[in-house]
């Protein structure tokens, strides 16, 4: 994890031929805070091995969540392989 500006850049090691949406849709399930800690949903785009987090209502991120929640429908991000990617948290 890196923090860009307004932005988090997610690194993955070990994502096979590279990351997709599964649906070809714009990502989900991702949230982002600042040091307060009050996590909000985000926006995501891949590019590459990373992943670009970042939401207009937040300024300086600390942190990214992703399918942190019981039963997250709509989880969509892969493998080019078809693995999905498991549920994380950057704190």
């Amino acid at each position: 994890m890196k923090r860009k500006s307004n932005k988090i850049l997610l690194t993955f090691d070990n994502c096979g031929g590279g990351l997709v949406s599964k649906d070809g849709k714009a990502l989900k399930q991702f949230a982002i805070a600042e040091s307060d800690k009050q996590f909000v949903w985000a926006k995501a785009e891949i590019k590459g091995n990373k992943v670009i987090v970042w939401s207009e209502k937040v300024q300086k991120p600390i942190a990214v969540r992703y399918t942190w929640a019981c039963y997250p429908e709509g989880a969509n991000l892969f493998s080019k392989d078809g693995l999905p990617a498991s549920p994380f948290s950057t704190e």
